[in-house]
């Protein structure tokens, strides 16, 4: 199977782990799925990173995120024409204003993958052909 995971699950596997459920921690180690992270993802971690409002030591630069995706055995998935367009056409609900989320959610909605997040606001965007899995701790 094939997944996008959000910042959150990607910041969680690498920090903490023990936020994540068991039926997610379980999909993210069976390498016969595919786990992808989109490059907004990867935006938005440098500017978590910044502002200091998270903490990964190991990550120093830029590039050791990338490495550090490779090494665990994900992917990164690049933000393209048509996730923009599919973001253009998303109709985001009340109190759900993130920008990140929206293009990760389209992300996922273009490349027909199973998004995985901890936002639960993300489910409400089933009926816009989001398929979805709730990081539920």
């Amino acid at each position: 199977m094939r997944y996008l995971i959000d910042t959150n699950i990607l910041l969680f596997y690498v920090r903490e782990s023990d936020r994540l459920s068991k039926e997610v921690s379980e999909l993210l180690w069976d390498t016969s799925n595919t786990i992808n992270v989109s490059s907004r993802s990867i935006e938005e971690i440098i500017h978590l990173l910044r502002i200091g409002k998270v903490e990964v030591p190991f990550w120093k630069e830029t590039k050791d995120i990338f490495a550090h995706i490779e090494e665990l055995g994900f992917s990164v998935d690049y933000f393209k024409k048509e996730h923009i367009l599919t973001l253009g056409k998303l109709t985001p609900i009340p109190d759900h204003k993130d920008p990140v989320d929206h293009a990760i959610m389209s992300h996922a909605i273009t490349n027909k993958t199973t998004l995985i997040s901890s936002d639960s606001k993300m489910r409400f965007y089933q009926n816009q052909g989001l398929k979805f899995i709730w990081n539920r701790v």
